[in-house]
């Protein structure tokens, strides 16, 4: 239905997220990432994601197709990086980074890897 629609602000470990879009086809975010910090290494299942770096610098780590580690791929603003189901990523900001991701809407498809904050295992809603 068209209209305006509920904007979350979710506190991080990391920063914050805003989730501004959700609706069963897909998902709009903006990730504020506070410089030195990182999120979860992680990949998903089903969810399929792009990311575009607004302001920033950041490392994104990415176990590319036939790599057996993770290579940083480093995003500067106007920069973009799509990951695909199964893919094994984390970010790391430099600096500051705000991150617009747009993503098919499985919020909970997050399998962490490792995590700094102590968040390992399978997300939870």
């Amino acid at each position: 239905m068209s209209g305006r629609v509920e904007v979350r602000h979710v506190p991080k470990p990391w920063g914050h997220e805003t989730i501004w879009a959700h609706t069963d086809r897909y998902v709009g975010k903006i990730l504020h990432i506070t410089a030195g910090q990182a999120l979860s290494v992680q990949y998903h299942e089903r969810k399929d994601e792009t990311v575009y770096l607004l302001q920033g610098e950041m490392k994104y780590w990415v176990q590319l197709p036939g790599d057996t580690e993770l290579r940083d791929q480093l995003l500067t603003a106007g920069q973009s990086f799509r990951i695909t189901p199964g893919t094994i990523h984390y970010m790391e900001a430099v600096t500051d980074c705000d991150v617009l991701e747009a993503s098919t809407p499985e919020l909970d498809d997050v399998v962490r890897l490792k995590d700094r904050y102590g968040r390992e295992g399978t997300s939870a809603p």
